[in-house]
């Protein structure tokens, strides 16, 4: 594809099912150009035991509604979707079809929400400002605002910023009845003698939005809510603990609601379920089973000091809901070979399992789980999942492969079987390089797994060297639009996940703690000679390498080691671990548990300390709001290249977080392949009948 087809790429939601199966709902999306944003509708479609139902059709027509759930009673699909001034709220609609209606109007927007038993109430999540911030005074702008008062490191926060001074909250809303009479706003007289009536304290009455009672307490962020079994207590994940802004814990509490009045104030009593302020242990995403027999929590270990993260796998565990309050969960599967971090939550399945997603050598498994640790593996192959569901026998997915950046599909023979087909488009105005799977020796033996994106043509084709961020993280099967664009124009794409990155097990992952740049560094340059030397259409005299975060920190620390690259990318990098603790969101912690604590090693390790030994052509690419890499990062590294006689350039995207890549605005995503695209026609041109330039789709590579 072509920077300027971005429109193409619709992704989807994970998918939600009706109580009988008969009916999924999900959002599909896709970057729109006009209105420099993401935009999408929800889309309903029945699957069918066999994925023999209907056609998927669209429900809503809004710009961006997201993250559909069915009532348990079936009757209501709940979402969210902006409001006029673009902040999300929670809506609902008959789920029969009808229209739309909000149901809340936070200043700051709803996050996620989740239904009662009873489907008659809701608990969301929303962020509170602090009074005087964000707007809620009127002609207070930013700038105008009070000083911040700071006393701890959990501050600031990439995406968000300040997050102190608007804390995040769980909500108790009962639902309003759909059937009824809608609310109409009085005006002129009606709104005059309605004010009177009340002793003149309004100017109007209100009554379009129904009262929602915040239910955790108001100074600490409190998350993912979820209803016990009989609707008496909403769980929820929450640092409530003494000293928890000096660690990484998070503990699971619930609140007693049954009976609650959402028009009272002040939060119920809260009181802990799961994990201890001086445990190991950091505890999310509870979900109960469906005979409410069991409560399965996702956590990870953090060691003795709670911030020990390092390769750190995400691990199902279980609690006896007969035991919850006098016991602590106990773990049901191997965090040290077994990765389900990437959950954004667990699923009921049956009556008494869970499905999640387990990352699997750069692959998503489908994993349902017994409360006693028994473990069937539903899916896997060349895919990555991104949400499940089951209802009564019935399961749908959502989905990316080599061929769709999304779709919605059911288990298949160990697979997935489509439902949808919203990479037509894509298909029919590009062709896709599909990739192939490559394992090489790295030099001291070790494998190294990754891929290979062929463009069209004869070649021999320049090869770029992509390398992923994290670096617990990993490149996958999915659809990946980078690779897609750079072999359009005519470029070879590598890339690999080597020691550091997920999904191979922990010794995998923990190899370069305290050893950044050591055998990750062997790992790439290994991978880049193996598929070289395999590959007789790859020209191996014209190299580029390029990465983004700890990719643009590798990025940084290969070209100061070796000079073979016509030239190289550093975007949003990881350059400095020293200046990194203090100034990023996550510095506190993160450098000194990968670099270790000594100074001296620390610079043996810093892409910064060793500039002085670049020769390679570089651009620096950045976004002015990343707090995760801060700006000062990318300026430091970029002034020091020139200062040693480098040729580089700095392209800085205003607005952008560190996310700019994969959810930055479509312009600017468009501008920053376009700027790469000439960087490297600069310094690694392709050959003028390379990339098919007359236009014509790419061909597929085997």
């Amino acid at each position: 594809m072509k920077p300027d087809q971005l429109e193409l790429l619709t992704t989807v939601s994970a998918p939600a099912l009706s109580p009988d199966g008969s009916r999924a709902v999900f959002a599909a999306s896709h970057p729109s150009f006009d209105a420099d944003s993401g935009v999408g509708q929800l889309w309903i479609l029945e699957p069918g035991a066999d994925g023999s139902g209907s056609a998927p059709r669209r429900l809503t027509r809004g710009s961006s509604d997201a993250a559909p759930r069915f009532s348990p009673d079936g009757r209501i699909i709940a979402f969210l979707r902006p409001d006029e001034k673009g902040r999300m709220q929670l809506a609902i609609v008959d789920a029969r079809g009808g229209e739309p209606r909000l149901v809340t109007n936070r200043h700051l927007g709803v996050s996620g929400f989740t239904f009662s038993p009873d489907s008659r109430r809701v608990a969301f999540t929303s962020r509170t400002p602090a009074e005087g911030r964000y707007g809620t005074v009127e002609g207070i702008a930013a700038g105008a605002e009070d000083p911040r008062r700071i006393t701890g490191f959990k501050y600031r926060f990439n995406g968000l910023g300040f997050g102190n001074d608007k804390r995040a909250g769980i909500h108790l809303l009962e639902l309003p009845d759909l059937d009824a009479e809608p609310f109409i706003q009085p005006v002129g007289r009606a709104a005059k003698a309605a004010a009177d009536a009340a002793g003149g304290q309004a100017e109007t009455p209100t009554g379009e939005f129904p009262p929602a009672r915040l239910i955790t307490p108001a100074d600490r962020d409190c998350t993912n809510p979820e209803f016990g079994p009989d609707g008496a207590h909403v769980y929820f994940t929450a640092a409530l603990h003494e000293g928890a802004d000096r660690d990484l814990r998070s503990l699971i509490h619930r609140v007693r609601v049954a009976g609650l009045d959402t028009s009272g104030t002040g939060g119920p009593e809260v009181e802990p379920v799961a994990g201890t302020a001086t445990g190991s242990t950091a505890y999310d995403g509870v979900r109960f089973s469906r005979d409410g027999s069991s409560l399965f929590l996702l956590g990870s270990e953090l060691g003795e000091s709670g911030i020990d993260f390092v390769a750190r796998s995400g691990a199902i565990h279980v609690l006896a809901a007969d035991a919850i309050g006098s016991e602590q969960p106990r773990r049901l599967t191997d965090p040290e070979t077994v990765d389900y971090t990437e959950n954004d939550a667990l699923v009921p399945f049956g009556t008494d399992g869970i499905a999640a997603l387990a990352r699997v050598r750069g692959a998503s498994e489908v994993h349902v789980i017994s409360a006693t640790g028994g473990t069937e593996t539903l899916v896997s192959g060349h895919l990555e999942v991104g949400g499940v569901a089951e209802e009564a026998g019935v399961v749908v997915l959502s989905y990316s492969d080599p061929t769709t950046p999304g779709e919605i599909g059911i288990p298949a023979n160990g697979g997935v079987k489509a439902l949808t087909d919203f990479a037509a488009g894509l298909r029919e105005q590009t062709r896709i390089a599909v990739p192939r799977e490559l394992e090489v020796e790295s030099a001291d033996g070790y494998p190294v797994h990754g891929w290979m994106f062929l463009p069209e043509g004869p070649g021999p084709h320049p090869v770029l060297l992509n390398i992923h961020g994290g670096p617990y993280a990993q490149y996958g099967w999915g659809y990946f639009d980078e690779a897609q664009v750079y072999a359009r124009a005519g470029y070879a794409v590598l890339q690999c996940n080597p020691r550091g990155s997920a999904s191979y097990g922990r010794a995998h992952g923990l190899a370069i703690k305290e050893a950044m740049g050591t055998v990750d560094l062997q790992d790439v340059l290994a991978f880049l000679d193996g598929a070289i030397a395999s590959e007789p259409m790859l020209d191996g005299a014209r190299t580029g390498v390029l990465g983004g975060s700890y990719g643009g920190y590798l990025t940084a620390w290969t070209i100061a080691h070796e000079h073979r690259f016509a030239a190289a990318i550093v975007e949003r990098g990881y350059l400095d671990p020293l200046s990194f603790t203090g100034t990023s969101d996550i510095g506190w912690f993160f450098s000194e548990e990968y670099t270790g604590r000594d100074v001296a090693a620390t610079l043996a390790q810093s892409p910064m300390a060793k500039v002085s030994q670049v020769r390679t052509p570089t651009l620096v690419l950045h976004s002015e709001e990343d707090y995760r890499c801060p700006l000062e990062q990318a300026q430091r590294y970029y002034v020091e290249l020139l200062r040693h006689g480098v040729e580089a350039e700095f392209l800085l995207f205003p607005g952008e977080n560190h996310e700019l890549s994969r959810g930055g605005t479509p312009w600017h995503r468009r501008q920053r392949f376009e700027a790469i695209l000439e960087w490297w026609g600069r310094y690694l041109p392709v050959d003028a009948q390379a990339g098919n330039d007359d236009g014509a789709p790419m061909a597929a590579s085997a």
